[in-house]
């Protein structure tokens, strides 16, 4: 049975859109649920109790006990004679600055060709005489010869310009055995159908803390920084499934 090109085209486009219907159905079901309302706020919630958490493991330096000084009130190690107020302990809470500014212009070109050939020189072989017309006519006139060319003539470039500031309060719920903390921060904020998202996680060693219990996110040992958004805008600026799976999908 023949089947044209354009019947199976459309066969197969109808068979994506089924299968990014299928795979798109409970997200399509939520966003009918959510015709005409604000996009709700997630929940507070501990995020060590997150299916994805996992406690943080760095190489640790040997621990060193505390030792006291004969008719001293201090103790070695410690970090204030009087009762420190900064983030100390689980549960505790500091201020990220997170200020990010970043700015690229990359530029890169390559060109290459290459020509090649081989000629062996070789017009006869042994028992060609023995062969008779017309299949010596389709002989070749050389043998083992070959030529080809390439070239190549690549382009690219990079203009990027980042900048982000702003601040948010984050929850200790590590603390590694060198005394240094594991951090992590979420903020949601909701202007009209539109919720910004900012989230920080990271190591922050205690000496990098201010006395007002603020910390620059510079100074954070594996920063996880995300800031983005998502309602109705982020929606219409998002391709449909149709489009994105056959994006996947199509070789070219």
């Amino acid at each position: 049975m023949f089947m044209s090109p354009s019947f199976n085209r459309a066969a197969l486009t109808a068979l994506s859109l089924a299968v990014a219907g299928l795979g798109g159905g409970c997200s399509a079901l939520d966003r009918f649920a959510a015709l005409g309302e604000k996009p709700a706020l997630t929940a507070i919630e501990n995020p060590t109790a997150q299916p994805g958490y996992k406690p943080v493991q760095m190489p640790m330096p040997k621990p060193e006990p505390a030792s006291y000084n004969a008719n001293s009130l201090w103790r070695n190690g410690s970090r204030a004679f009087f009762k420190d107020q900064r983030a100390h302990q689980i549960g505790d809470l500091l201020t990220v600055t997170v200020n990010f500014t970043d700015k690229a212009n990359i530029a890169n070109e390559t060109q290459r060709s290459r020509a090649a050939k081989e000629d062996s020189g070789i017009t006869d072989f042994i028992g060609s005489k023995l062969i008779k017309n017309p299949a010596t006519a389709v002989l070749p006139g050389r043998l083992l010869t070959a030529d080809g060319t390439s070239s190549t003539d690549n382009k690219g470039s990079v203009q990027r310009q980042e900048n982000l500031q702003t601040s948010i309060a984050a929850v200790v719920t590590q603390v590694l055995p060198n005394g240094n903390l594991v951090v992590e921060g979420k903020q949601e904020i909701r202007v009209n159908f539109e919720i910004r998202e900012l989230i920080v996680a990271g190591i922050v060693r205690p000496e990098d803390i201010q006395s007002d219990n603020t910390i620059d996110s510079g100074k954070i040992a594996q920063a996880r920084i995300a800031y983005g958004g998502r309602g109705q805008i982020t929606d219409v600026q998002q391709p449909r499934y149709g489009q994105q799976f056959m994006d996947v999908v199509l070789p070219f």
